[in-house]
């Protein structure tokens, strides 16, 4: 009971940080949004990577490797932000690292598509098949070039440690 229990709280935190990661990502376009949404979206995304980790496992599996990278980059975007203010490169590595964040969620949300909807079950029952190939790498290109042209397009009022932030 424990363990259903649990996998409904990781399942509500990952999807609101999925559901969160476009909205952030917006911001890179010129939509202004709340500070508070890219906080919590940050929130959400680590406590979705750390939470997989809380499950019972014996052998090391692909969803711990996405999680562990997922974290890095958090780490690394979150750095990026709160300690480099976004001063130089670490503009693109706290942009490059939000979008990257959102795809590995969306990702890892796809592979759940496919393992738990009957049809697309149907369609690649071990994941190997080209149905969950082909929705994966739509996934990467399109999110490549989301982030792409967000690195280059995203310039944020200078941050300062003391200055309050008006970057989303």
């Amino acid at each position: 009971m424990f363990v259903d229990t649990f996998t409904s709280i990781h399942s509500i935190i990952g999807l609101a940080a999925l559901a969160l990661g476009p909205i952030v990502i917006l911001d890179f376009f010129g939509v202004r949004i709340p500070q508070v949404l890219t906080s919590l979206f940050l929130l959400l995304a680590f406590l979705t990577s750390a939470t997989g980790f809380a499950f019972p496992f014996n052998v090391l599996l692909p969803s711990h490797i996405t999680g562990v990278v997922a974290l890095v980059v958090l780490a690394a975007l979150v750095y990026a932000r709160y300690v480099a203010h976004l001063r130089g490169a670490w503009r693109g590595v706290y942009v490059s690292g939000v979008v990257a964040s959102a795809f590995l969620l969306a990702f890892v949300g796809v592979a759940q598509a496919f393992a738990k909807i009957p049809a697309l079950n149907a369609l690649a029952p071990t994941q190997s098949e080209p149905p969950f190939a082909i929705a994966q790498t739509v996934l990467l290109v399109v999110f490549a070039a989301i982030g792409f042209l967000a690195v280059r397009r995203w310039r944020p009022a200078i941050m300062t440690p003391l200055a309050p932030s008006t970057v989303g």
